[in-house]
C-alpha cells in the first residue's frame, strides 16, 4: 500500500493530509510494453507542444515540469508546475484527442513515458498505482479551485506569494526552502496573472522584508505566510 506522510499545514493556514509518497513506476511497468522508464529531458526542453497528438501520460521521476497554454490571441499562462511523484498527460485516458497544453522541462529531468493502451491497463491491474493516480487528480482538482479563488479575491502580491510558499514545499517549522534554480520573473508573472514589473517589484519588497533571499537560487521564509494572512 502507499504510505501517507503526516497531515501538514498549508499556506493559508489550514490543516490538510500531505500526497501520498511517490511510488516506483518501474516497480509496475518494467515488464510491460509500452513504456518508456528514465527518459532524460534537460533544462528547456520541450516534452510536448499544446496541439500535438495526446497518446501518452507521463510520470516524473526527477525534476520539474511547466504546463503552458497560449489563447488564440497568443497569450500565455501557467496551469500547472509539476514535481516528482506527478503525472501529466493524463488527459488522453479520457478521449483527449490532442494536446491542451504544451509541458516543459524547467531544469534537467526524468521521466517515464507510458502509452495510452499500457496506462490503462496498468491502472486495471495494480490497484495500489491506481489508487496514487486517483489521489494526485483529486489533489490538482484542489490546486486548480484554489488556483481559481485565488485570481478571484487575492491581490497580485498575494497570489505571489502563495505562489511562492507552494513551489517552496511550504512547512510551519520556519525553515528557508529553496525553490528552483534561475525560476524567471516571466513564469511568475505568467502564473500570477500580471506583469513582469510587478512581480519585480514584490520580489524587492519581499526580499527587503527578509521575506525571501537570492543566491544562486532563490529561498523563501515561512514568514511570507504573513503576506496572505494579513487584511
Amino acid at each position: 500500500m502507499v504510505a501517507n506522510k503526516k497531515p501538514t499545514t498549508s499556506p493559508k493556514g489550514e490543516k490538510t493530509s500531505a500526497p501520498p509518497l511517490p511510488i516506483d513506476p518501474q516497480s509496475y511497468i518494467a515488464a510491460i510494453d509500452g513504456t518508456q522508464p528514465g527518459l532524460k529531458v534537460r533544462a528547456q526542453e520541450v516534452v510536448f507542444r499544446q496541439g500535438d497528438p495526446a497518446d501518452a501520460v507521463f510520470y516524473i521521476e526527477t525534476g520539474r515540469i511547466e504546463l503552458t497554454i497560449i489563447s488564440d490571441d497568443g497569450k500565455e499562462g501557467v496551469i500547472a508546475l509539476l514535481g516528482p511523484g506527478d503525472f501529466f498527460g493524463e488527459g488522453c485516458l479520457v478521449g483527449q484527442a490532442v494536446r491542451p497544453a504544451s509541458a516543459v522541462a524547467l531544469m534537467a529531468s526524468s521521466l517515464v513515458r507510458i502509452e495510452k493502451s499500457a496506462m490503462t491497463r496498468i491502472l486495471h491491474e495494480k490497484q495500489d498505482l491506481s489508487q496514487r493516480f486517483t489521489a494526485f487528480l483529486i489533489a490538482r482538482n484542489v490546486q486548480v479551485e484554489a488556483d481559481l479563488v485565488d485570481q478571484l479575491f487575492l491581490s497580485a502580491e498575494k497570489r505571489l506569494a502563495r505562489f511562492l510558499l507552494l513551489l517552496a514545499n511550504f512547512t510551519a517549522d520556519g525553515e528557508f526552502r529553496a525553490i528552483i534554480p534561475k525560476v524567471s520573473q516571466e513564469l511568475l508573472a505568467a502564473h500570477v496573472g500580471t506583469t513582469r514589473p510587478r512581480i519585480n517589484k514584490f520580489l524587492n519588497k519581499f526580499r527587503r522584508l527578509g521575506l525571501i533571499e537570492y543566491n544562486g537560487e532563490m529561498k523563501v521564509h515561512t514568514a511570507l505566510l504573513n503576506v496572505i494572512l494579513r487584511d
